[in-house]
């Protein structure tokens, strides 16, 4: 590959302002999905299975996109992750904007696939992204820039379900009309900041030698599954120390956003959507304030977490932050005073800053550079496995150890995280630019 140049924080922000359109839409499946879910009927042990899409599809499309964009290199569609992203932002957009028409659950669940499906698509090459185009001294940076606009594009998505009640009051359909609004906003903000980034940023071409040795690959449909099996087969000890910690930590973050709305109605307004679906709805848009609250925080603190990852190691960085986090979540269901609710989140924001971007740094630069793609994607698998897990374990779990009780799933949650940092102690990379 052609020598990486180093490039200024303006030009780090535009690579990644793309990451902002994704994150909204990710920030309206946290906190904005499963209410509406609520709205048209569910009951909470059905919220997992319901949920299903989003673990299911990024085991299968972000290793597969990985795998491909690795042997991609198109000029014409503006080089090699370029064109997935760009792909993966125009279904999502579609998605968005036919997400509150729903008149029915399964119709909902059926639409968050599709919108899952193109948010991952999106995703996945934005991490290949970082490493492709800055060198080591730069990817702490870049890394956590996406942090940064995870926090932002969640912020936006999670205070739009704050605002746009106050605005668009009523029902369309079987839906608030707000959520009409902030899905709309959504598919716009989709489309338009992948653009940005996509003219703002051009990938770094391959070497002739690499373009040939593209050129004399053939794929076929078994191509990326053949790249993801060899990928697993070579992958570093570090990865498989990180899988321990995320299998904790995912599982731990998909009770929490399954539940919170949930959660917050019943210690603060004493309410369930069965019982007073006005009261609850007041719920939700102070949940969403609350999210956007613990986003704020990490778009704040996400480039601060550069500095003590290099000052004291990304691992510590995480542990830290891991911890922040689980006291947060089982502080959070004892809390009364809606108020007090935003710093008990605080914990989780710095904590969802490190988790958006500091696990990168400890894993990296232990992988071929050639192989970005479809290892960004085998991390994604790390993710998505512990959330199927979830998804099809938690019901149970939710019914028959913790009473239905959202309260008791939001304390679950923070015991688990508390595991996946003292399991973060055990990570030893071989190669870092930073101290482990």
């Amino acid at each position: 590959m052609t020598q990486k140049i180093k490039l200024t924080f303006g030009q780090i922000i535009n690579m990644n302002i793309g990451f902002f359109g994704i994150q909204y839409s990710f920030g309206l499946q946290q906190s904005a999905v499963n209410p509406i879910y609520d709205f048209l009927g569910a009951s909470p042990d059905e919220l997992p299975l319901l949920n299903l899409a989003g673990p299911l599809t990024g085991l299968l499309i972000q290793p597969i996109i990985g795998a491909l964009s690795d042997k991609t290199w198109s000029p014409r569609l503006g080089g090699r992750r370029k064109p997935y992203f760009f792909i993966g932002a125009l279904i999502c957009s579609i998605a968005l904007f036919l997400f509150p028409f729903s008149s029915s659950l399964w119709m909902a669940a059926g639409l968050l696939w599709i919108l899952d499906a193109g948010n991952n698509t999106a995703m996945e090459p934005y991490r290949a992204f970082i490493a492709d185009k800055l060198d080591e001294s730069q990817q702490a940076t870049g890394f956590q820039a996406q942090s940064f606009f995870t926090g932002f594009g969640q912020t936006l998505a999670n205070v739009s379900l704050f605002i746009f009640p106050m605005i668009f009051i009523g029902t369309t359909g079987k839906l608030p009309t707000w959520v009409f609004a902030s899905f709309f906003l959504g598919a716009v903000c989709s489309v338009a900041s992948v653009w940005w980034s996509s003219y703002t940023t051009k990938e770094i071409p391959p070497t002739e030698e690499e373009i040939q040795k593209i050129q004399s690959e053939k794929i076929s449909l078994f191509t990326p599954f053949i790249d993801i099996a060899k990928a697993v087969k070579d992958m570093p000890k570090v990865m498989w120390q990180l899988a321990l910690v995320y299998l904790f930590q995912w599982y731990a973050l998909f009770c929490y956003w399954q539940n919170s709305s949930k959660s917050i109605a019943l210690s603060v307004w004493n309410t369930t959507p069965e019982k007073d679906m006005n009261l609850y709805g007041e719920a939700v848009s102070w949940t969403g304030l609350v999210n956007g609250w613990y986003n704020i925080v990490t778009f704040l603190c996400a480039f601060s977490l550069v500095y003590f990852a290099k000052k004291y190691s990304p691992k510590w960085v995480h542990f830290g932050c891991l911890l922040l986090a689980a006291i947060g979540f089982l502080v959070f269901p004892h809390i009364h005073n809606k108020y007090l609710l935003f710093p008990a989140i605080t914990g989780f924001g710095i904590g969802w800053a490190s988790m958006m971007g500091i696990p990168y740094l400890m894993v990296v630069n232990n992988i071929p550079k050639e192989r970005y793609g479809v290892y960004m994607g085998i991390i994604n698998m790390m993710i998505v496995i512990p959330m199927f897990i979830q998804t099809v374990t938690f019901g149970y779990i939710m019914k028959h150890f913790l009473n239905n009780d959202p309260r008791s799933a939001i304390s679950f949650a923070g015991v688990l995280l508390i595991l996946g940092a003292i399991f973060t102690l055990f990570i030893k990379s071989t190669k870092a630019n930073v101290k482990q």
